[in-house]
């Protein structure tokens, strides 16, 4: 038993920490995540969507927290009942949403790995395994170190968490695993690779032939004679492979002008998934750095899923000379973690990023 403690007490903790410093580096993409699940179609807990990213942020830091606890061995009791209470929670979450396939992708790794609803709750089955063993076993886990370096460590791990929280909300995600992060190219993320599968589905038909009721399996072309075809239903058998960037678009009210725009050289981008939402404090920096960026020959647009009143509303509060595009909201959120944010593109080649606290960082 002791050995067995000590190995889940390891992986638990490792996990723990991992998993939570992942989500802490993005805790407003983990926010977006919460949302969707408070949201009708899933849990149907709208009331919490305006708190999801304090909720994202107590969840995430706790999380590394009670991984930094267990491996150190810091209050051992408080420490395992709350992985108990906190896996117990998510597996039901993810059980749910893998049965009922309400949520894609689980968040639980951010964009750094991305798990089907299924493999999430496989994961969630193994960590409860692993806590059970601790629960059983807690007598077992013995601090490393003496009372006082335990404190401190724990309060030192606390701050930590808390730091960089706020650091990355206040700036951007120190490590950015998206498609849209600097040095990438959009148009090449929006391709598929020329070794990518496709996907494979079965069409199981449901027909009738000289009366009789049939059926057959086959990958889409349907039976060859029938009386008639009571019904269809599918079933994939191996999933496709999709391109990175696959929502992406910048429209104007007549056209779609993204290719226009990616093949653009010296191309600024305002992005402010929604208008009434953005920071005043954000716009208000803009104009300086939108004139800054025209005076040395860039092209300057906004991107926004806000309607035509807002925009010209925004233009003419702010002074900005700037032609602002319709783009996809999640779109815009995956884009930039900030509202509003800027990239600059060299011909769809993300070349910078900041946050609206950092445009004076931008180098034109």
């Amino acid at each position: 038993m002791k050995a067995l403690v000590n190995i889940s007490r390891v992986l638990v903790g490792a996990l723990f920490i991992f998993s939570g410093f992942i989500k802490l580096n993005d805790p407003l993409g983990f926010s977006y995540k919460l949302e969707e699940y408070f949201s009708y179609d899933v849990l149907d807990i709208p009331f919490l969507m305006p708190y999801a990213l304090g909720i994202s942020i107590v969840v995430v830091v706790f999380e590394v927290i009670l991984g930094v606890f267990l491996l150190i061995g810091y209050k051992p009791k408080f420490t395992v009942w709350s992985l108990l209470g906190m896996i117990v929670f998510f597996t039901f979450l993810t059980f749910y949403a893998a049965y009922f396939d309400k949520v894609k992708d689980c968040g639980c790794f951010g964009d750094f790995l991305k798990l089907t609803p299924w493999q999430s709750f496989g994961k969630d089955v193994i960590l409860l395994i692993l806590i059970l063993i601790l629960f059983v076993g807690q007598r077992h886990i013995k601090p490393i170190m003496s009372k006082f370096g335990l404190t401190v460590a724990a309060l030192l791990s606390f701050i930590a968490c808390l730091w960089f929280g706020y650091h990355v909300l206040m700036h951007l995600p120190t490590f950015d695993f998206r498609a849209y992060k600097i040095g990438d190219n959009l148009q090449e993320n929006m391709k598929l690779p020329a070794d990518a599968k496709d996907a494979i589905i079965d069409y199981h038909w449901t027909y009738t032939l000289n009366g009789e009721e049939k059926t057959l399996t086959d990958r889409g072309r349907g039976p060859k004679t029938y009386d008639k075809i009571i019904g269809v239903e599918t079933e994939i058998v191996q999933e496709g492979d999709v391109p990175k960037i696959q929502d992406f678009s910048i429209e104007s009210e007549d056209e779609d002008v993204t290719q226009k725009f990616l093949e653009t050289e010296r191309l600024v981008m305002i992005v402010s998934y929604n208008l009434d939402k953005a920071e005043a404090d954000g716009m208000v920096k803009l104009k300086a750095m939108t004139d800054e960026a025209m005076k040395q020959g860039y092209t300057v647009i906004g991107l926004t899923a806000s309607g035509e009143d807002k925009k010209k509303e925004i233009q003419k509060a702010y002074n900005l000379d700037v032609e602002f595009y319709l783009c996809d909201e999640k779109v815009l959120k995956t884009i930039v973690r900030a509202n509003p944010g800027v990239v600059v593109l060299e011909k769809g080649t993300v070349t910078q990023k900041v946050h609206w606290n950092d445009i004076d960082d931008l180098e034109f």
